[in-house]
């Protein structure tokens, strides 16, 4: 039987760390979380509108992955630590704090904006983000018990239960209505979101461990944006060859160009705020920011002709509550950074 090696997570100090006590750090990383989760929102809509104008979800999904991709690599010249993080990241590997499936992150995030780009002009904004957070909220408890993040085990306590089936309740507030009232494909429409929410949260526990391996956020988010425009280069090449469909002319509007730039940004403030709150705290938080977002879309600049239900709006209020009842659960049973054993 093969002896194991305990390996933690190097503890390395870095420019987007506060010193800041715990329980303070994790109430602004829950504050921070809620705005990244409105700009969440907003690239759900660029995304969806692109797709539509191009009549191709999928290299709608390509042009916003690889436009993040594209602002990544511009910054490497530009940022030693991004850089030196290679090299910690292939320490990392060959010491197995990391392994090789830490690196598929970026396989979610291809999902989730290629979710946005099909999804969202059917279902609008706040019915893909409620779906989207109901796979999210279930998958980040299971993500936390077992440790999968940066921040090590997070115990299933129970207001942490709570919060969870609180927000999965405000799912059910928010769409109940339209789902009573929409049409078989819109319902069908749902399970792409589901599918990506699931994803999301084992996509920011390993994401995570990438930045906190590399030292820096910006490098676990050029893997991340690496792999997910891979993935989604090779399904617009199967897309385009079965279908025998070409795409519309690129739109000319700069602001449907924006979804990388703000796809980088998500990822980035996820990869160091997954260390601060958990996968579980920093899900809630950033899908109630969502939920705010999309509603304020949905009623500013309509994806759909029903705009906003009342039930939408108590869905939205319900999860906030959720948030504040998750964040109260204390951190008892908390053990340290997630220890990977050599085979």
């Amino acid at each position: 039987m093969a002896t194991e090696r305990a390996h933690a997570i190097p503890d390395r100090p870095s420019k987007v760390s506060f010193r800041l006590g715990g329980r303070r750090r994790e109430l602004l990383g829950l504050g921070i979380a809620v705005v990244a989760g409105v700009g969440m929102s907003v690239q759900s809509r660029v995304n969806g509108e692109l797709g539509r104008r191009l009549d191709d979800a999928v290299l709608a999904a390509v042009i916003s992955f690889g436009g993040g991709l594209v602002l990544l690599f511009l910054t490497l010249p530009f940022s030693f630590r991004m850089r030196a993080g290679f090299g910690r990241v292939r320490s990392a590997l060959r010491s197995h704090v990391l392994r090789p499936w830490h690196f598929l992150g970026g396989l979610a995030g291809a999902t989730y904006v290629l979710g946005q780009s099909v999804t969202v002009v059917l279902i609008g904004v706040a019915m893909f983000t409620v779906g989207v957070v109901a796979g999210q909220t279930v998958s980040s408890l299971a993500v936390d018990r077992l440790g999968l993040g940066p921040a090590g085990v997070r115990a299933v306590t129970w207001p942490r239960v709570l919060g969870a089936v609180i927000m999965v309740v405000a799912v059910g507030v928010a769409v109940g209505g339209d789902l009573l009232d929409a049409e078989a494909d819109r319902v069908w429409a749902l399970v792409l979101p589901l599918a990506a929410g699931v994803g999301m949260a084992v996509q920011q526990a390993f994401n995570g461990r990438v930045g906190a391996a590399a030292g820096s956020p910006l490098t676990a988010t050029l893997v991340n944006f690496t792999v997910g425009t891979t993935a989604l280069v090779v399904a617009w090449v199967v897309s385009v060859v079965v279908s025998d469909h070409l795409p519309n002319a690129l739109p000319d509007e700069p602001v449907l160009y924006l979804g990388g730039l703000l796809g980088v940004v998500f990822i980035a403030v996820a990869a160091v705020l997954v260390s601060w709150t958990g996968v579980l705290l920093f899900g809630l938080a950033s899908v109630a920011g969502q939920l705010l977002g999309s509603v304020v879309l949905d009623l500013v600049v309509p994806a759909t002709g029903g705009g906003v239900s009342p039930s939408t709006l108590a869905g939205c209020g319900v999860a906030l509550v959720a948030v504040v009842v998750a964040a109260v659960g204390g951190r008892r049973g908390e053990r340290g950074p997630l220890k990977e054993s050599a085979p």
